[in-house]
């Protein structure tokens, strides 16, 4: 296994600059979106800024150990509610857990905020909400959320999100965009090479490290995730997708394969990898189309093995020679 020097590589210099000025100047908004793809160290980031924050009134040689443990008196996060829900769970574990459709933001947690900022700041001279995935903020907590933001108040909001699209432009008007750019494929090796111990990948021949890459829009941290799916993956299975199936009994078995031997994160992430390597011997838009879709439906849990049978089919209809 790849094992990391630091672990903050994916911080963004150009984001920590912005911050730091905000510190400095003490020119604090009342709310702050933070943006961009996943794996962009959105949430590390958040958490840095929260320390620093708190550090100008009550500065303690444990600060940071109880923002990362989420134990600050004057600190809420709020998350999906599936997350609240599987707290218990061994942290890895909950990474590579993937529910969509049972993730939400309900109203009720976004009402414990009015009760958090009326109570009185303990150690610091404002109080933080952290909000992650602001973009599952169901219809009703969008708009609580909204009247929160307009009313005066001794808070400091932080939203986290990897699609603004889906929040409310009235609450996106009130607060102040922090931008993560996600890097170049040519960033993304060099960090990894300043910050990796190893740079070695035990992986199949067929396989090209550019398409691992390729795969992660950008992000050295969702990276180095998929590295470790890669090591944990069977390599039955992804010898046989170095391009797209024709014939339909390999199609069927190869579906269920997949199906029976992947948890849903793995097949996810298969599927970000095959794009990248059929993308690269087709240039086939419609092909990427499917797989996009096939995406959607496994994040949904619905019937995986059909959906990469019908994805399959699907491609094997396509005229893959332009």
């Amino acid at each position: 296994m790849i094992e990391v020097k630091k672990n903050n590589f994916f911080l963004n210099e150009e984001v920590n600059t912005c911050l730091n000025n905000i510190i400095k100047n003490k020119s604090f908004a009342n709310g702050y979106i933070f943006y961009g793809a996943e794996g962009l160290g959105k949430k590390q980031t958040a958490l840095k800024f929260i320390k620093e924050i708190f550090k100008q009134s009550s500065p303690s040689e444990n600060l940071e150990e109880r923002i990362t443990n989420n134990n600050h008196p004057d600190l809420l996060i709020i998350e999906p509610d599936f997350l609240l829900k599987t707290k218990s769970s061994v942290s890895a574990d909950l990474e590579k857990t993937i529910k969509s459709g049972s993730e939400i933001i309900k109203i009720a947690q976004i009402r414990n905020i009015k009760t958090f900022l009326s109570q009185k700041s303990i150690n610091a001279e404002k109080k933080v909400v952290l909000i992650i995935d602001a973009h599952l903020l169901n219809e009703a907590a969008s708009n609580c959320l909204l009247k929160t933001l307009e009313e005066p108040s001794n808070g400091i909001f932080i939203l986290l999100t990897s699609k603004l699209n889906l929040l409310l432009d009235t609450i996106i008007s009130r607060c102040q965009i922090v931008r993560f750019r996600s890097f170049s494929s040519k960033q993304v090796k060099s960090i990894l090479k300043d910050y990796l111990d190893t740079f070695q990948l035990e992986i199949n021949t067929k396989l090209k490290f550019e398409d691992l890459i390729n795969s992660v829009n950008g992000s050295p941290n969702q990276l180095l995730k998929n590295i470790e799916i890669w090591n944990n993956s069977s390599d039955e299975i992804i010898s046989k997708l170095d391009s797209p199936k024709k014939d339909s009994l390999e199609i069927l078995e190869l579906s269920k394969l997949i199906s029976e031997k992947l948890e849903i994160y793995q097949q996810i992430f298969l599927v970000n990898l095959i794009q990248t390597i059929w993308w690269r011997k087709t240039n086939n838009i419609d092909l990427i189309k499917k797989l996009e879709n096939l995406k959607y439906l496994l994040r949904r849990n619905i019937h995986p093995r059909l959906a990469w049978e019908i994805t399959f089919i699907k491609i094997s209809m396509e005229d893959l020679s332009s």
